[in-house]
């Protein structure tokens, strides 16, 4: 039987099991919290953001998930600079234009401020400039694409939390711990 993990990936954190990048001091990474041998991430959540990250031993369930022929919805938070308006919200429902392509239609919509954790280190916060947050589900998985979706319709992302990924959520989970599901 398939082992699956749901991870509470916190900010700084790589999405691999060893850090083959920059010299000097060491990022922390998956190993930093995981100690369950053979596991491996279902797709990757950048350094620089925080949520789910799925785990697995199981090769085909890793394809089904990462995959985006499969077309499982990825759900995030999203804290913007700036209040977006319907205008802006349909053109990330529709699709939005980026340097390697339109991106699939997604859910887009204003959300009250989630009761999330804080954040370390803490976003910038400039008293001028309001933000707020916005929940957004695709169902792809390019390079930075939340980031790049938001800025291109003119609402640049402060901070990103994915919630879940198809029925798998991070719901009750503080960051840097994990549960093993069912899978």
């Amino acid at each position: 039987m398939a082992r699956l993990i749901l991870f509470n990936k916190p900010y700084g954190v790589l999405s691999q099991f060893t850090d083959r990048g920059t010299a000097g001091s060491p990022r922390p990474t998956l190993s930093t919290f995981i100690d369950v041998p053979g596991v491996y991430p279902a797709g990757r959540l950048d350094f620089d953001s925080e949520g789910l990250l799925l785990l697995t031993d199981d090769g085909r369930l890793q394809a089904r998930i990462a995959d985006p022929k499969f077309k499982l919805p990825k759900t995030y938070l999203v804290q913007v600079e700036g209040e977006p308006d319907e205008q802006a919200l349909d053109r990330l429902r529709k699709g939005v234009s980026l340097k390697d392509g339109m991106t699939r239609p997604a859910l887009a919509e204003r959300i009250p401020d989630p009761d999330l954790w804080p954040r370390d280190p803490p976003i910038r916060v400039r008293k001028a400039i309001p933000d707020c947050w916005i929940r957004l589900a695709i169902t792809e998985g390019r390079n930075r694409q939340v980031r790049r979706m938001t800025a291109a319709v003119g609402y640049p992302t402060l901070r990103l939390v994915r919630w879940s990924i198809g029925d798998w959520s991070i719901s009750g989970l503080a960051p840097g711990q994990w549960q093993a599901v069912a899978a």
